[in-house]
């Protein structure tokens, strides 16, 4: 049963809704609304119109992106319901839909024009300072909330993110921009596109610097580099290729950390990708999309542990890891009320990392898959998604993944929908075969090692989770608003978590660090509540977002309980100004959260909840002819406040009850010029 806060908003969205379905019929006749509504992607690999989707979409798109003036894109999916983000340093993100992330979460698939950008490496996830892209060159980012596998495998799990890059042959020209602020930001960005009718091309750039939060070893130095080409064959054919690359150097650790086990150091990363997509138009609704990426990553992170008797004992983080990913797709008109997509895919990473696998890397990790959904219009009311995916994933047994949706568009400004869904979670290479051992550097040839942090576990089975959900969405033309809002119920079974693994007496531990495995939960994970975000047009040239999630966290566990918050929150209010002057603030809250479960186990940490404020001020203008903009941005206005806390650290005596790594407030000026 729902706690009162819950059952009050759903009495408020029925509410609304008569009060929406009585305004469709005052004004039938009139233009139709749902005319104003985005066509979305990534829901079913089908274009559809919003109300069309089977599941619950938020969409960002790029003149919201360019109003908040946010230098990352993580910060962005802050004002998205139901993700739960925080930052254990300045440069690190913590990227959740619903919580339950590991330190690495890997729950949602994060996509860039098609293009997987989970990291095939270890620990897997996504490195958010690492990507290959500037926040410049995104056109939007469309939102699955909720389980999404069938329409792209395994780590979409509890949903999608997809951000899509502007087409080379918009806003033809130059630009640049620099931030100059506290913490040491000095960023400088540069962006040209050109060419002719047939081909077009955009070069990005740019170099992100900052000193990350106060007290905290987390530095960032960057640099990317993006390309996009976009050339017209003839009127059927159009190639697409996207090159990226990120240099990056990020100041890591703690300098009293537990044995040195995450001392003061500097990580050199760098990640390059290549993708190539043909898109054949036999009609208007008909078309072949075939495409091939191939991304690198390395990482240099080595260090020298000391306690106990042991002096500069060798650990190493670093890792080289590869993907190669090909991928048919055919979209179809199967009757004049039916569309039809269907497509395979076929995947190799492989990864080097001798200090993450002490007895050998783990082999090369094939994936296989083939999809298909179904968009049938059964009346002009009534709509059924359904589709399924059959996967093969490395040594685990072949997955199906099934989803049914129905859609009821109940008048021109109301639609309820209810869908069922199941999916399979990948699990990443360091969970399966994780061994992490240090060594004695005077230690003779094949002496045991004096700590074992992580042993592998073959055996580990992979989750599954079970999605049953309701949404609407509806229209109210008087205040030019639109609401959505998704109840859910998602219940996850073979969850994986970090315990304590008993060690054999032929190898006892010379440091008191225990040693630990990834298994899977015997009993169900259960995540019940509702989210809803309500988009508004109230006044002339105001908007307003109003995102909200409540979440009833319902397992044995306490720590795994403290993963997720029970509810966040945020407001943010758009404001455009006579004179070329617009403003924006968003005011974010979020409940309790543990992120992770920490390299150390057993050592456990919640932080508070908070209250914080990001604000920008701005003002458009002409310099010579040109169209220049300068603005003052802020973030973590709030105060002081703890995000996501390194376990380990976090438990020493000296830090009980005091967080050793406080977000701080970053102020910075920013100036535009398009030549």
């Amino acid at each position: 049963m729902l706690p009162k806060p819950r059952a009050l908003l759903v009495l408020i969205a029925g509410a609304l809704s008569a009060a929406a379905a009585a305004q469709g019929r005052a004004t039938a006749g009139e233009s139709p609304f749902f005319e104003e509504l985005p066509t979305v992607l990534s829901a079913s690999r089908l274009p559809q119109v919003l109300h069309e989707a089977p599941g619950a979409v938020t969409i960002l798109d790029r003149d919201f992106i360019r109003a908040t003036g946010y230098r990352d894109v993580a910060r962005l999916l802050r004002l998205v319901p139901g993700m739960q983000i925080g930052q254990e340093r300045g440069h690190g993100q913590w990227v959740t839909y619903h919580g339950l992330g590991s330190d690495f979460p890997s729950e949602i698939q994060v996509l860039i024009d098609g293009r997987s950008v989970y990291a095939p490496s270890s620990f897997g996830g996504v490195d958010w300072s690492g990507l290959s892209l500037t926040v410049d060159e995104i056109e939007r980012i469309e939102v699955v909330r909720g389980t999404n596998s069938n329409a792209f495998g395994a780590n979409a799990f509890l949903g999608v993110i997809n951000i899509i890059t502007r087409h080379s042959q918009q806003d033809r020209g130059s630009r640049g921009q620099v931030n100059v602020g506290n913490h040491g930001i000095a960023d400088l960005q540069a962006a040209w596109s050109g060419g002719d009718d047939d081909l077009g091309v955009r070069i990005s750039a740019v170099q992100t610097r900052d000193n990350g939060f106060s007290g905290v070893h987390d530095s960032r130095h960057s640099q990317v580099l993006s390309l996009r080409s976009d050339y017209r064959v003839d009127a059927q054919n159009e190639l697409m290729l996207r090159a990226g690359y990120n240099k990056a150097e990020r100041g890591l650790g703690y300098p009293d950390s537990i044995f040195d086990n995450n001392a003061v150091r500097t990580m050199g990363s760098a990640d390059y990708s290549l993708h190539l997509t043909w898109r054949h138009s036999v009609g208007e609704d008909e078309e072949w999309l075939a495409s091939f990426y191939h991304n690198r990553e390395s990482s240099t992170d080595r260090w020298q542990a000391n306690g106990m008797g042991f002096q500069n004992v060798p650990l190493s983080r670093s890792t080289n890891s590869a993907r190669s990913n090909a991928e048919l797709q055919h979209r179809f008109a199967l009757a004049p009320q039916t569309r039809v997509v269907w497509g395979l895919e076929a995947r190799q990473d492989e990864a080097d990392s001798p200090g993450l696998f002490a007895a050998g890397n783990p082999p090369k990790h094939e994936l296989y898959r083939a999809f298909s959904n179904l968009d049938w219009r059964l009346t002009p009311s009534w709509q059924l998604n359904l589709g399924a995916l059959v996967e093969k994933n490395g040594a685990a047994a072949t997955q199906f993944i099934p989803r049914a949706f129905v859609n009821w568009q109940a008048s021109s400004t109301d639609t309820f929908r209810a869908g069922y869904s199941r999916a399979w979670q990948q699990r990443n290479l360091f969970e399966v075969y994780g061994d992490v051992r240090a060594y004695d550097p005077k230690g003779a040839p094949g002496a045991l090692p004096i700590a074992w942090p992580y042993k592998p576990n073959p055996d580990l089975r992979i989750p599954h989770v079970d999605t049953v959900e309701l949404g609407y969405l509806g229209r109210f033309p008087s205040i030019d608003a639109t609401l959505d809002v998704r109840v859910f119920n998602e219940r996850i079974s073979d969850f994986v978590i970090r315990q304590r693994f008993p060690v054999s007496p032929a190898g006892p531990l010379a440091l008191p660090l225990p040693t630990s495995q990834f298994t899977n939960l015997d009993s169900a994970v259960e995540l019940r509540g509702i989210e809803y975000q309500l988009k508004a047009r109230p006044w002339r040239g105001g908007e307003l977002l109003l995102s909200h999630t409540l979440i009833d966290r319902r397992m044995k566990q306490e720590e795994i309980r403290q993963r997720t918050s029970p509810h966040s929150a945020s407001l943010t209010w758009l404001q455009q100004y006579p004179a070329g002057w617009t403003s924006t603030a968003s005011l974010l809250r979020m409940g309790p959260l543990a992120g992770g479960y920490g390299y150390v186990p057993g050592c456990e940490t919640t932080s508070k909840p908070y209250t914080t404020l990001d604000m920008r001020i701005a003002r458009a203008f002409r310099f010579e002819g040109r169209k220049a903009e300068v603005a003052l941005n802020g973030i973590n206005l709030g105060g002081p406040h703890q995000e996501i806390a390194d376990r380990s650290e976090q438990c020493l005596p000296a830090h009980v009850g005091k967080p050793v790594n406080p977000a701080s407030s970053m102020v910075w000026m920013s100036l535009s010029i398009e030549l």
